[in-house]
């Protein structure tokens, strides 16, 4: 007796790569603006890539970040960093 069916174990398998997790809802999140990388977001608003901001939320920016207050984990992570740091890494967007 025969079977179509291939061997278990043999043959190709599929790398999936993991995605970053893109917010489009109405968290807390979505309630204030970010700070991010000025560079990163000049990037995203030419070619749509997601950015991350300091608090670690994923997004694409769309929305005038004046509109929002700053979000106050991404304000306590950029005061701790002191003046030291790169200037450009001030950039608020949502």
């Amino acid at each position: 007796m025969s079977t179509l069916e291939p061997e278990r174990g043999t043959g190709t398998g599929t790398l999936v790569e993991p995605t970053p997790q893109v917010s489009h809802g109405d968290g807390d999140h979505e309630r204030f603006a970010h700070y991010v990388q000025k560079d990163k977001i000049m990037a995203s608003a030419l070619d749509g890539t997601p950015v991350v901001a300091l608090c670690g939320k994923v997004w694409v920016p769309g929305r005038d970040p004046k509109k929002y207050p700053v979000c106050p984990m991404c304000k306590e992570i950029y005061e701790s960093m002191g003046s030291g740091g790169d200037k450009d890494k001030g950039g608020k967007d949502k």
